[in-house]
């Protein structure tokens, strides 16, 4: 594996492996991708079959949101390998916005599965065909999804946070709002059966196809932060200005920007400093910057510091400055 030289407060450089974190990265995307295809296989073949048998379509609709739930971790193991892949000159910044775009098509997937289950939801209620109660194998299989779901949502989520990817965080929020979904079906069977209101199956059915769309309209808008150059935490700007205060010698930090790129910040920034410094000073001053940044905020990807003379004032186009 290739090494880098990393400067550690301007005194000696110390080597590191280059891609270490981003290769552990993939490999626990990768890993979290292949539970989640196994888990939602299991609970789709589970429920769709019981769902057959015990004459549940609102079970077997949480059978197929499920098998939507394989497709979408198909999709998050390969998006993992393109990730891997090293920057060249046509993607100078890497592949890790593919991250976005995965997630982006997830939603778009979850939408479909949400729309097709809508539709036969009320294709089965406004239909003539005789309805018949449910069976028990419906309940216990949906008691079965929900455990197994939470825990699948709640790895999911953990995963995703400790590696900074919103692909994760997604797939981990769409698994909670099944455990709804599934907790409306399992109502749904109640009902059916103590009331003996078969038709209340469907309505159940017709609630579920509700929760896929709604999810995943919320999966899609939240993947436009990234491939807007936006970030989800505004508070990113004033951990930036804290740390740029920590350093002395340094004012007027102003055309702040920050974007994401697979879960981190590619921070550029401007700031003052005394005009008659040397290049080596100005030099050593952006770098204590730069430190001070990222000993700030640990999820940084790379930082950009131009020092301008104090009294430059440029007109303030892009970015933001500190409140006065």
């Amino acid at each position: 594996m290739e090494e880098k030289q990393v400067e550690i407060g301007g005194n000696a450089l110390e080597k590191v492996p280059e891609d270490a974190c981003a290769e552990k990265r993939q490999r626990q995307i990768l890993r979290a991708s292949f539970v989640s295809i196994a888990g939602n296989g299991i609970l789709s073949v589970a429920k769709i079959v019981a769902g057959y048998l015990s004459g549940s379509f609102a079970v077997i609709g949480d059978g197929i949101d499920s098998a939507s739930d394989v497709a979408v971790s198909i999709v998050m193991a390969v998006t993992a390998k393109i990730m891997g892949k090293k920057p060249n000159k046509k993607y100078v910044y890497g592949y890790a916005k593919a991250e976005s775009i995965a997630t982006k098509l997830l939603s778009m997937l979850i939408f479909f599965a949400g729309a097709e289950m809508l539709v036969s939801a009320v294709k089965h209620l406004f239909g003539e065909e005789q309805r018949s109660l449910p069976g028990a194998l419906a309940v216990y299989v949906t008691l079965f999804s929900i455990a197994c779901k939470l825990l699948l949502a709640r790895y999911q989520m953990v995963v995703g946070k400790k590696t900074g990817s919103s692909m994760l965080t997604a797939n981990g929020v769409n698994m909670r709002n099944d455990v709804l979904v599934s907790l409306s079906v399992l109502a749904g069977l109640f009902f059916s059966i103590g009331l003996e209101l078969p038709v209340l199956d469907s309505v159940a059915a017709l609630i579920v196809g509700g929760f896929i769309i709604r999810s995943s309209v919320k999966i899609f808008m939240d993947s436009n932060v990234e491939l807007m150059d936006g970030v989800k935490d505004e508070s990113v700007y004033q951990k930036i200005f804290d740390a740029i205060n920590s350093v002395e010698g340094v004012g007027n930090p102003h055309r702040v920007r920050s974007r994401s790129i697979g879960g981190k910040y590619m921070i550029t920034l401007d700031v003052e400093a005394d005009g008659n410094l040397t290049l080596a000073q100005a030099h050593a001053l952006s770098s204590k910057v730069e430190q001070s940044i990222r000993g700030n905020i640990p999820e940084v990807y790379d930082i950009v510091v131009h020092v301008e003379p104090f009294g430059t004032c440029p007109e303030e186009v892009f970015g933001i400055g500190k409140a006065k």
